[in-house]
């Protein structure tokens, strides 16, 4: 598990899209979980 699927699965909780959510940095697109595709842990939401 890497802390950036972490963030994802606690932005997931919030009802947020962690891929939508993305910010303009020097010219580049960033999201708050890295710019690979992370994925939502559904097991520790059971």
């Amino acid at each position: 598990m890497h802390i950036n699927e972490i963030n994802a699965t606690i932005l997931h909780c919030l009802g947020i899209n962690h891929e939508q959510f993305t910010y303009r940095y020097q010219g580049l697109d960033q999201r708050l979980t890295g710019v690979e595709p992370m994925r939502v842990i559904k097991k520790i939401l059971a």
